[in-house]
Order: C-alpha cells, then sequence, then structure tokens
C-alpha cells in the first residue's frame, strides 16, 4: 500500500483582516489616542480655512488703508529723489556701495512702518483661526527629522496615495473657482482701466486698489466656503484616520489600567483578606440573622462605641454557611428573618452601621437575644 506524504503549512488568520493585524478599525479613538495625537501634532485642521480668513482679514485692512498706504509710498520717491544730488555731491569719487545702502536701508524701513500693520493684522487672524480649529497647544514634535519623511519608498506612497489624488483634484478645482472669480471680478471694471491714461497717479493707484482689492474679497468669500468644506471633511478623515481595533483597545486598556487578569486576581486576594478580617471578628458579633440558608448577616452594638449596631460580617451561599458555623460554635444566638436579612445584605456594607429605617427591626432582634441571655 503506496504511504501518503502531507504537509502542513502555519499561517496567521490575521493576514487576511481588512486593515493589518488586530482586525477593521471600527472603534472609535479614546481619549488617549487623541491625546497622544495631539502630542505628535496629528489635529483635524484645514489649510485652506486659515488662508481664507487671513485673505480676507488682507483685503479688509487694504480696503481701509488703501488711500493712507498709497499716499505714503509715492511721498517716499520725491524724497528719495531731492536726496540724491546731495548724497551725490557729499561722496568722495561718486556713488559707493555704502551710500546706496544707506538710501535703501531708509526706503525699507519706511515701507516697513506703512505696511506693518497690515503684516500685524495678518498674522493675528493666522494665530486666532489655528487655535479656533484645534486650540492652544504648542508643540515642536512636527520639526523633528524622521526617516520616514526621507524615505523615497514613503514619498512615493504618498505620491500615489488616495489623499494625494484627492489633493490634485481639490486643488484643480480651487484654482479653476478662483479664476473663474477673478475674470468676472476684473470684466466689471474692464471700462474702468481705459481711463488709467487719462487720470492723475493718485488716482490710478486708488482706482487699481480698489478693482484689486474687491476682487480680491469676492475669491476670498469663495475660498472661505472651501475652506469651511475642506474643515468639515479634514474632521471626518481625522475621526476615521484615529479609529482603533478591538484588539488596539484592549493593548491600551491593558497598558493604561493593568492587565484585566492580575487586576482580576488582586481583586481575588483582597476579597480573601477581607473575609479573613471579617471571620475573626465575627465571635464578638452578639446575633446573626439569616435567610436562613442563603443569607447570613452578623450584627453587633457596643453603645459605648457605636450610636447604631453595625454588621461585622455578611455573606451568601457557603460563606453564609461558614458564618453561621462560627456563630454556633461561639455559641452566638442565629435569628431566622427572612426580610431583614435581605434588607441588611443588599443595603449595609460591612464595618457601617444600621440605618434609621432598620433601627427598629434590629431593636427586636437584639432585644428578643439579650433576653434569652438575661442582658
Amino acid at each position: 500500500m503506496e504511504e501518503k506524504t502531507y504537509f502542513f503549512l502555519e499561517y496567521n488568520l490575521q493576514w487576511f483582516a481588512k486593515d493589518g493585524e488586530g482586525g477593521e478599525k471600527t472603534e472609535p479613538a479614546t481619549a488617549k489616542k487623541l491625546q497622544d495625537a495631539r502630542k505628535e501634532g496629528q489635529v483635524a485642521k484645514s489649510k485652506e480655512l486659515s488662508a481664507a480668513v487671513e485673505l480676507i482679514a488682507l483685503f479688509l485692512v487694504l480696503k481701509i488703508f488703501v488711500s493712507y498706504i498709497g499716499e505714503n509710498l509715492i511721498s517716499v520717491f520725491p524724497v528719495i529723489y531731492h536726496k540724491m544730488p546731495d548724497i551725490i555731491n557729499n561722496s568722495a569719487g561718486g556713488l559707493s556701495v555704502f551710500t546706496v545702502t544707506t538710501v535703501v536701508n531708509n526706503v525699507m524701513l519706511v515701507i516697513l512702518k506703512i505696511l506693518a500693520p497690515v503684516f500685524a493684522i495678518g498674522v493675528t487672524c493666522c494665530v486666532l483661526i489655528n487655535i479656533l480649529q484645534v486650540g492652544w497647544k504648542v508643540t515642536g514634535k512636527p520639526m523633528q527629522p524622521k526617516f520616514s519623511k526621507i524615505n523615497p519608498m514613503s514619498g512615493f506612497k504618498r505620491i500615489f496615495s488616495k489623499e494625494s489624488l484627492f489633493e490634485l483634484v481639490k486643488s484643480i478645482a480651487k484654482i479653476a473657482l478662483i479664476a473663474y472669480v477673478a475674470y468676472t471680478s476684473v470684466k466689471d471694471h474692464q471700462n474702468d482701466l481705459f481711463l488709467l491714461y487719462d487720470i492723475p497717479l493718485m488716482q490710478v493707484i486708488i482706482l487699481i486698489g480698489s478693482i484689486v482689492i474687491d476682487a480680491g474679497l469676492k475669491i476670498s468669500i469663495v475660498y472661505l466656503v472651501v475652506g469651511i468644506v475642506d474643515w468639515l471633511y479634514q474632521k471626518h478623515k481625522f475621526k476615521e484616520d484615529m479609529k482603533m481595533t478591538k484588539q488596539e483597545v484592549k493593548d491600551e486598556y491593558k497598558n493604561t489600567e493593568g492587565n484585566p487578569e492580575i487586576k482580576g486576581r488582586q481583586r481575588s486576594k483582597m476579597r480573601e483578606a477581607s473575609q479573613r478580617r471579617m471571620m475573626q471578628n465575627l465571635p464578638t458579633a452578639d446575633v446573626v440573622i439569616t435567610n436562613p440558608t442563603h443569607l447570613s448577616v452578623a450584627i453587633k452594638y457596643d453603645a459605648d462605641k457605636n450610636s447604631a449596631p453595625i454588621v461585622i460580617a455578611k455573606g451568601e451561599d457557603f460563606l453564609a454557611m461558614k458564618i453561621r458555623e462560627i456563630a454556633r460554635e461561639n455559641n452566638i444566638e442565629i435569628v431566622e428573618n427572612k426580610p431583614l436579612a435581605r434588607m441588611l445584605y443588599a443595603n449595609v456594607d460591612i464595618g457601617a452601621e444600621v440605618p434609621p429605617e432598620l433601627y427598629q427591626a434590629v431593636a427586636e432582634v437584639l432585644a428578643f437575644v439579650y433576653s434569652l441571655k438575661n442582658k
């Protein structure tokens, strides 16, 4: 008879999971994972929304201060040309690098003073819109060098990923939309452009500034709508990216709260220690109230130490039977009272005083026991 040979191949079923080891990511991100992601600089933020708000702020400032900026920029030129002959005459051997540098520095200082408010408002808006999106938490981790950022394979994956394709389509749509808005805005002022040759320079600056600013505001408003949509999408995408597998949730719980098996053993040992202390105190009880078989509650009353009787031991089933055995060994009275036993077992912890609503029932039991013992 021909002997058959069998070959066994070991494999891991997790290879076939939808999202790798641990299975599909179906669980919402835990607070710890979101906190860790925030420390790494991973937040739901839209660059489009930030840019839109900055553009709106910029064009609003220009619309308000366009006359002021134009007048000050024009006033710079006469100052330069008036001083130029004096500079040349006072310079030994004509113009020098130092002389030209001095003039340029002075001009740049004047321009900086003119444009400083515009830049200040732009920076303020940039900071505020980012704080409104993600809150205030400064981290330098995104700027730390990582090998994955310069790894060619990782770079190719990012280039040809679904996210890159989505960003490309979004950029094309955004450019087309902005170009259309810009074209229609300038087209509305096409007749005004033919007047540029016949009006003074100051009016030319104001007219061009008005056309550019109006077009900029329209583009910014359209860009703001794009930014809001992108922000909603980024929040949804971030929520999906942060989802966890069931195994990841379990592992995180083990790392933060401890292994459930170990904690279960610790709780078991604590219960055992508590039961040993309870059994050690049991011989001092005045009475044991039973169900009669399933529940046992041991009561002690010391008027010098406590204002009411206290429960020093309680248990059910096997533990209840053990309490009754120790009570018999120590000549402690056992009284059957089903309603009272249930109430005490369910509502009074070990070492706690009997609540006022049970005073009467417990007092009757204690009175009966004391009468038996001639106390």
